[in-house]
């Protein structure tokens, strides 16, 4: 009987690791490894360009506000894939239609794209951490 739940137990654990391993996309961190050429396999990221089509209004309080972005993403294996995104953007850098902004992307998933520019993060409290002396 002992036996059997220690077994059981193990055989739940690998399957726990192998399910969280496999969430993580082979260790990438979101919007780390992407433009680090991180992600697990070598070549397994591509750059491409979101041309912006439509962007929500800008909120007359400057600082961080939330914008939400659609458009077309073009790259190497993705001819004008359809995708929309809300981000934390700065207002001094509010992106506009017409705006044509580097993404990445794991190869053949254009839907999990992320952003590469200055103005945007994925959510507030996202700042990177100041340097230590």
């Amino acid at each position: 009987m002992q036996l059997t739940f220690f077994l059981l137990m193990a055989g739940a654990l690998v399957a726990a690791i192998t399910y969280y391993r496999r969430g993580q996309g082979g260790g990438a961190t979101p919007g780390t490894a992407l433009f680090n050429g991180g992600g697990g396999r070598a070549g397994a990221t591509e750059s491409g360009t979101l041309y912006v089509t439509g962007v929500s209004p800008l909120p007359d309080v400057p600082g961080e506000q939330y914008v939400t972005i659609s458009g077309s993403i073009s790259g190497p294996s993705v001819v004008a894939h359809e995708v929309y995104g809300r981000f934390a953007w700065d207002t001094n850098q509010w992106p506009s239609p017409g705006d044509q902004i580097p993404v990445a992307y794991p190869e053949g998933k254009p839907d999990r794209w992320q952003l590469g520019h200055p103005g945007a993060r994925p959510y507030f409290g996202s700042r990177p951490e100041k340097p230590r002396n």
